[in-house]
Formats: C-alpha cells, sequence, structure tokens
C-alpha cells in the first residue's frame, strides 16, 4: 500500500476507486477535496501508485492488490467503479466480491446498459451486497469539480452514500446535483435518456450552425457573436457556450477557424442507440432523438457522401434575400421549440420506462439535478422542474401551459425555418422531426386509419371503429364489394 503523502491507515479510507482513467482520477480528487479519504486501485497497479505519488500530501491510498485495497476501506464500504462498461465491469465485480463482506456497496459509475445493472443488481443482492448503477455527467471537469449524479439502487445503500455524493455533486440554487432516482437500473436508465436528450440537443445546434452558415453564409467569427447573444437568452445553456467558445478557436495551421477543419464525422459510443432502441420496445415516439442518432450514421459515410455529391446533381438553391438579422432570431426560436419537443420526447422515454420498470422517478428532480454539473445544464430546465411541480404526472411537457404556449406561437418561425432549408437543400433532420411530433402530438387524427385499413387487408389485423371506439376490435373483408364488417 502507497499513501499519498498524509499517512492513512489501514481501513481508514471512507471511499474507494477501481479504475483510473481521467474521470476516475478526477472524481477521487473531488472526494478527497470534499473531506473524505480514499482508496484507489487499478489493473494496472503502477498507475495507481504513480497517481498517490503525484498527489502527495492528499488523502489517498494507492493498493496493489484488491485484497489490499478492501482492507484499506473502513466497513461498511463504498466502492465505486470507473471501468469500461460490459465484460470488464463483470470482471472487476468477480475481482472484488470474494473480499467483501454483507453490507459493501459497489457503485458502478460507467455507462453501463440499464438492464446489465438491474441484473447486477439482483445478483449481489442475494448475495448481501448492495450494488449501484449510478449516471455520471460533466466529463472531465465535472468529475473533478461537480457532476450531476443518477445513482440507482435501494434506498438504503442511498442514504450511506449520500453525504459523500452531495458534497461531490455540482451545485445549484436549490441544492446539490444528485438524488436517489428509484431502484436497481433507474439511475443508468435516466443517465443513458439523458445521452440520447444530449444527441438530440447538438444535432440540433449542427443544423442551425448550418442554415446560418450556408443559407446566410455567416462566418465563424459571425456564428461565435450570435451563439454568445444566445446564450444570454431563452438558449443559455452549456452546449450552446462551448459552441461560442470553439468558433473562436483558430487554426494554428492557416488562421481560419479550426471547427472548419474537424472531419465532418461525429462519433458514438452505444448510449444513443440504447436510447433509440429502448424506446421503440416501450412504444415511446422519440423522433428527434431517431434523427441526431441516423445523422451521426449518416457522417460516418464520409467517403460514400463525398463520391455521392460527385455523381449527384445539387439543387440549385435560390439566394435568401430576406433580413439577416430576422432570420437570425427566427433559427434561435426554431432551435428552442425543437429543444421542447426533444426534451418531451425524452421525459415521457422516462415515463414508460418507470412504469415499465416499476421505478418511483421524480421527474421534477431529474430535471432539478440536470441543472447543474452535466452536458445538458441550461436555464431551460427551470422551466422544466417547474412544469412537474404544477403537475406532477404531466403526460408530456408539451401540455404544459407554458411550453405549449411557446411552442404555438413560434410556429410560423419554426416553419419558415425548415422551409428554408428544405428549399436551400440543407438537411435539418432533427429539427425537421421535432416539427413533425409537435404537428403529430397536436392531432386529434392521424392518417393511420388507412396504415391500419391496409394491415387489416393483407394480414386481417382487425380495426377499431370511430363510431365505436370502446367496442370490439373487427375485420372487413376489402375485397368484398359491400364493404361488410365481420368481427
Amino acid at each position: 500500500m502507497t499513501s499519498g503523502g498524509s499517512a492513512t491507515s489501514k481501513s481508514s479510507a471512507k471511499f474507494g476507486m477501481m479504475g483510473l482513467g481521467v474521470m476516475g482520477q478526477n472524481l477521487v480528487l473531488n472526494v478527497e477535496r470534499n473531506g473524505f479519504p480514499v482508496a484507489v486501485w487499478n489493473r494496472s497497479p503502477e498507475k495507481a501508485v504513480a497517481f498517490a505519488k503525484a498527489n502527495e500530501g492528499k488523502k489517498v491510498t494507492a493498493c496493489e492488490t484488491v485484497q489490499d485495497f478492501v482492507a484499506a476501506l473502513e466497513p461498511p464500504r463504498t466502492i465505486m467503479l470507473l471501468v469500461k462498461a460490459g465484460e470488464a465491469t463483470d470482471k472487476t465485480i468477480a475481482l472484488l466480491e470474494p473480499h467483501l463482506e454483507k453490507g459493501d456497496i459497489i457503485i458502478d459509475g460507467g455507462n453501463a446498459h440499464f438492464a446489465d445493472t438491474r441484473r447486477r443488481e439482483r445478483a449481489l443482492r442475494d448475495k448481501g451486497f448492495a450494488f449501484v448503477g449510478c449516471g455520471v455527467s460533466g466529463g472531465e471537469t465535472g468529475a473533478l469539480w461537480g457532476p450531476s449524479l443518477m445513482p440507482g439502487g435501494t434506498s438504503t445503500a442511498w442514504e450511506r452514500m449520500q453525504p459523500i455524493f452531495e458534497a461531490i455533486a455540482a451545485k445549484v440554487d436549490d441544492g446539490p446535483c444528485v438524488t436517489y432516482v428509484g431502484a436497481d437500473g433507474a439511475g443508468h436508465f435516466v443517465k443513458m435518456v439523458h445521452n440520447g436528450i444530449e444527441y438530440g440537443d447538438m444535432q440540433l445546434i449542427a443544423e442551425a450552425y448550418d442554415i446560418m452558415s450556408h443559407a446566410l453564409g455567416l462566418g465563424a467569427e459571425e456564428l461565435a457573436t450570435v451563439f454568445s447573444e444566445w446564450d444570454k437568452g431563452l438558449l443559455d445553456s452549456y452546449l450552446i457556450e462551448i459552441t461560442a467558445k470553439i468558433f473562436q478557436v483558430k487554426d494554428d495551421r492557416g488562421g481560419g477557424a479550426l471547427v472548419e477543419q474537424v472531419m465532418d464525422m461525429a462519433g458514438q459510443k452505444g448510449t444513443g442507440r440504447w436510447t433509440s432502441s429502448i424506446a421503440l420496445d416501450l412504444g415511446v415516439a422519440i423522433p428527434t432523438i431517431h434523427a441526431a442518432i441516423v445523422a451521426r450514421v449518416m457522417s460516418a459515410l464520409k467517403r460514400e457522401r463525398v463520391e455521392a455529391s460527385k455523381q449527384i446533381a445539387g439543387w440549385q438553391a435560390p439566394k435568401f434575400e430576406g433580413d439577416k438579422k430576422e432570420l437570425i432570431d427566427a433559427v434561435r426560436d426554431a432551435l428552442y421549440a425543437s429543444k421542447i419537443c426533444s426534451y418531451a420526447q425524452g421525459m415521457a422515454l422516462i415515463q414508460a420506462g418507470a412504469k415499465e420498470y416499476g421505478w418511483d422517478i421524480n421527474l421534477k428532480e431529474v430535471a432539478r439535478i440536470w441543472k447543474g454539473g452535466c452536458i445538458i445544464r441550461a436555464r431551460f430546465l427551470d422551466k422544466i422542474k417547474d412544469a412537474y411541480v404544477r403537475r406532477p404526472d404531466l403526460p408530456n411537457l408539451l401540455q404544459d401551459p407554458d411550453f405549449q404556449k411557446w411552442a404555438v406561437e413560434a410556429q410560423p418561425r419554426w416553419r419558415r425555418v425548415v422551409n428554408l432549408a428544405v428549399e436551400q437543400g440543407i438537411a435539418v433532420p432533427a429539427m425537421s422531426a421535432s416539427l413533425a411530433y409537435f404537428d403529430s402530438y397536436r392531432s386529434a387524427r392521424l392518417p393511420q386509419n388507412l396504415t391500419q385499413a391496409q394491415r387489416d387487408f393483407f394480414g386481417a389485423h382487425t380495426y377499431q371503429r370511430v363510431d365505436d371506439p370502446d367496442g370490439p376490435f373487427v375485420h372487413t373483408d376489402w375485397n368484398g364489394l359491400t364493404g361488410g364488417t365481420t368481427k
């Protein structure tokens, strides 16, 4: 065992960290800074030793073996894993388990699939251990200075973790950005949806950039000014803030904006796809998030797109002749209205997940803990929190009077921007998906009556009648001349 310099005796650490990537290291420093001695272990022991030595004077104990690591922790133990999701997490738990005692807590802070978290929680609970799946958002900076934390597991485990987690979480006007989310996999489910919303937010911002860049010809300096102004109003958020900063960075190889030298291929690590997949399983419409994921998939086809651009004749877009400032304001409003729809979809998915898996998730609290620390933090989340204060069982944000009023009033500008993008040949999959979601959600009647009739025609799938909505499902012989209906 190697101490970081401040003599940390055996079994005196209050918190353990397994996995010392940048996120793990920064969370350790955050925990220690807030008064809790930490024991650390890494698959490569020399990394743990080097980390402790680099932090001489801090209450950090490096342990070269799992046995020493467990012995360094004060029982009942609180141990966090920040290792690669999937097999690496299972292997780390298997290494740790033989040395634990009943009542010890294992916290998985990685981006695990919530179904894996449910499996692990059930298996470890049966052996007398507590397992907590905790979403962690905020990146490296958040880990060091205050992330948003989404723990799920037993309420008993949360009560023991609470002093540490409330100390290290980001702080906003109404408390630390952490709350007990719910049983077993609830924390990782909420983090997964957070990431899906993040995909939507980023794609919507990219589309706003594309419209202003190509339709209006705005350069990096003008775009930096626009996004800086937007960050002072309705769109005040971390993602808008960093977007303004990105446009200000010059390329040291040429003098232009560095962002223009970044290859247009956006990566993804899986949480967005998980969000899309579970939404389909639960029957929840999240078209903005789906569109954002597909946009990243399309971006990966770089060589194919370049070749296609040489073969497929482009649209000769009419030059924009209107008022530039007016259109910039319209893009801002279209972005905000689309953002409302994206969050409405995400919150609806959390509600559906809670119902399906028996979680008691407080959406007001979810909105509150996303106000600070996390990637999607924004002024906008105060309004979402207020919406769930007014009506805890709100089925959709578009049914909240404030959001509804704003979206309705934004329609002319929102539609104008989407129409302009279509006229200019600019792809806006997320923004147009948001508008289609809005139009579909507010429609008392959709054309799927025809879809269901087709299904009944070729597959006898039956249907319900408009004039008997609570009546039995019926089938029609659509090839018959009379259109007679049979049950």
